[in-house]
This record gives C-alpha cells, sequence and structure tokens, in this order.
C-alpha cells in the first residue's frame, strides 16, 4: 500500500500526482489518497518555506524552475511556474478531495490541470464551479459538502497525522505506513523498493516446495 498526502497548491505535487498513478499501476500496489493542507505543514514543522520565497537564493531559485520544467517534460505535463496567483489558497479543493473521497481523482487531477498547466486561481469559487462541472460533479452539491464540519475536520486529521508521522511538505508518501518518501525525485526509489519485493516475492514463490 502506498499512501499518497498531498496538496494541490504544490507543483512538485501535481508531478508526483501523475507520475505514482503510473508507478502503482505497473507495481500492482495500491494507493491511497490522503488530501492535506501544505501550509499548515509549514506553520507546524517547516517555516523555513516562507522564508525561502521571501529572499530567494537568485541560482537556487533559477535552476529550480529550469529541474521543475525538465520534470514536467519527462511526465509529459504543461506548467507554469509561478502561476498567477502564488502561493494559493487550496483549502477548498482539497476539503473536495476530501468530500469526494473514493472518487477524488478525477476531481484533483482537473484542480491540477487547472492551476499548474492552466494558470486559473483554484481558490476562486468559479474556477471550482468550472472543474466541478467538467468531472461531472454537482457544484451545488460541492459547496454544500466542504462546508460540513466532518469533511473540514478530515482534512485537518490528515494534516495533523502526516506531521506526526514525520512529514515536512508535500507530496510525502509512505509505503507499509512506515517507509516514507519525500517528493516527485524520489519516485525511482519507490519503484525501486516495489519492484525488489515483488523480485523477492516471485523468487519465494519459485523456491517453495
Amino acid at each position: 500500500m502506498i499512501e499518497f498526502f498531498f496538496d494541490c497548491s504544490s507543483p512538485w505535487t501535481y508531478l508526483a500526482f501523475h507520475n505514482i498513478q503510473r508507478l502503482a499501476k505497473e507495481c500492482g500496489e495500491p494507493l491511497s489518497w490522503r488530501p492535506v493542507l501544505a501550509g499548515g505543514i509549514f506553520n507546524a514543522v517547516n517555516p523555513s518555506v516562507y522564508a525561502s520565497r521571501e529572499s530567494p537564493i537568485v541560482p537556487k531559485a533559477q535552476y529550480m524552475l529550469k529541474d521543475l520544467a525538465d520534470w514536467a517534460r519527462s511526465a509529459g505535463l504543461a506548467i507554469k511556474m509561478p502561476p498567477t496567483v502564488f502561493p494559493v489558497n487550496s483549502v477548498k479543493a482539497m476539503r473536495g478531495c476530501i468530500w469526494l473521497g473514493g472518487g477524488m481523482v478525477p476531481f484533483a487531477t482537473a484542480v491540477f490541470e487547472a492551476y499548474w498547466g492552466e494558470d486559473k486561481d483554484i481558490s476562486q469559487d468559479a474556477v471550482l464551479t468550472n472543474i466541478c462541472k467538467k468531472v461531472d460533479v454537482d457544484p451545488e452539491e460541492f459547496f454544500r459538502g466542504i462546508s460540513e464540519e466532518a469533511v473540514k475536520n478530515q482534512l485537518r486529521a490528515n494534516t495533523d497525522e502526516v506531521i506526526a508521522r514525520g512529514g515536512f511538505g508535500s507530496p510525502t508518501m509512505f509505503v507499509d505506513k512506515t517507509d516514507m518518501y519525500f517528493g516527485n525525485d524520489r519516485l525511482p526509489l519507490v519503484r525501486e523498493l516495489l519492484e525488489r519485493r515483488m523480485a523477492q516475492s516471485r523468487s519465494a514463490c519459485n523456491s517453495a516446495p
């Protein structure tokens, strides 16, 4: 089982969200989607993110943009960094993922694409309404659902949980509950782990009497 803690406001999460689906399918590994608020994580355990935005190290920031573009090209995704509105308040979108539950993937995909690919402000109700219509979700039910206390509480609980388990940003991934990986660039390590485990399983089957 791969747990994927994510916030649609992160560019690296946009890439990882796309890439991990293919990885999990190829390795036959189930995915558990865990929406969180990256801002809540940063406030609690990683405030240096804000400082780096206010006073970026120019060569590092320039390289980050190149690195992001390279990874996006590798994934076959369009990305604009930074978007016109950055950072963005993603709380309504992430509550929407919670409310949709097992059906969240098409919605989350559309949110990622709207923000990172089309430069749309996903904090705006009009943008979220159009996304809902795109993925056949009733907008009125959506906005009613994301106002429910149970939905708000679950998003907070997911955020608190990933912090308690050692996470410090998005995307944070766990394999089998305890093996943590952070960031799109760690996916090759996740793949190696799963492929190694698959090989060990095959070897055990072949050696069985």
